[in-house]
């Protein structure tokens, strides 16, 4: 069955790293949930796009092996060097839940915008499929953000979807130039209100609603950042719940 309404979890989080290297991966609770609010079976489908590190065969085998031994049913829609699949619309749709990678975010967009998956992945949304990611796999749903995919230097993007009326601030915690840029991009009107997480935070809209923050650790939040009608601008904590 699909989710009850249409559902997006965007993130700072998805997996945690084993002790063998970068590509040691295993999944976070946050998957659990995502087949929870998408009432899925007992083998939930998940679909991966990486898209925003350009479909890179190291991390597509890294998350492939990160799902072994798990009850999830792991996918994949690669665009490079061209579409994996005959029917992307009907795999996608057959879906429990859609994870999106992190990387560039405007570069993640743009290919999507190519390819016609922007539209797709709106039916998807609206039909009950669970869009889920992390970074750019976050930011991708919101007006924008923070991102670095112009350069070391963060700078704002604001040519995202747009299907939540948000900015989105990722990594608040563990990159020093996050919290500014975000408070400066909602100061001067460049960003509407924005929701930001914490590294290992996610949140979660049924709809365009906030209804949630989540966490898979302790000592992390989520934040809204907001102009007030002097032009002073706001940031108040979003407690997250913490994921078993």
């Amino acid at each position: 069955m699909p989710a009850s309404e249409p559902t997006i979890i965007a993130t700072s989080m998805g997996f945690f790293r084993g002790g063998r290297g970068p590509y040691d991966l295993r999944p976070s609770p946050v998957f659990e949930l995502a087949a929870e609010l998408a009432e899925a079976g007992p083998q939930p489908r998940v679909c991966y796009l990486g898209q925003a590190v350009g479909d890179q065969p190291t991390s597509l085998a890294a998350v492939y092996s990160a799902f072994t031994d798990t009850r999830f049913r792991l996918s994949h829609l690669a665009l490079f060097p061209m579409p994996n699949v005959e029917d992307v619309r009907a795999h996608l749709l057959a879906q429990d839940v859609i994870w999106v990678d992190g990387g560039s975010v405007a570069n993640l967009v743009a290919v999507w915008r190519v390819h016609g998956l922007d539209e797709i992945l709106h039916e998807c949304w609206q039909a009950g499929v669970v869009l889920a990611g992390v970074s750019a796999g976050s930011i991708c749903w919101h007006v924008g953000g923070a991102t670095d995919s112009f350069g070391l230097r963060l700078r704002g993007f604001t040519e995202a979807l747009a299907w939540l009326p948000y900015g989105n601030g990722v990594h608040y915690d563990s990159e020093g130039q996050r919290r500014p840029l975000m408070h400066e991009l909602v100061g001067d009107g460049t960003l509407p209100t924005s929701h930001c997480t914490d590294d290992g935070v996610g949140l979660v809209y049924r709809g365009t609603r906030l209804v949630e923050a989540i966490a898979d650790r302790e000592g992390v939040s989520a934040y809204e950042v907001s102009r007030g009608a002097d032009g002073s601008v706001r940031e108040a904590v979003i407690a997250p719940r913490r994921l078993g």
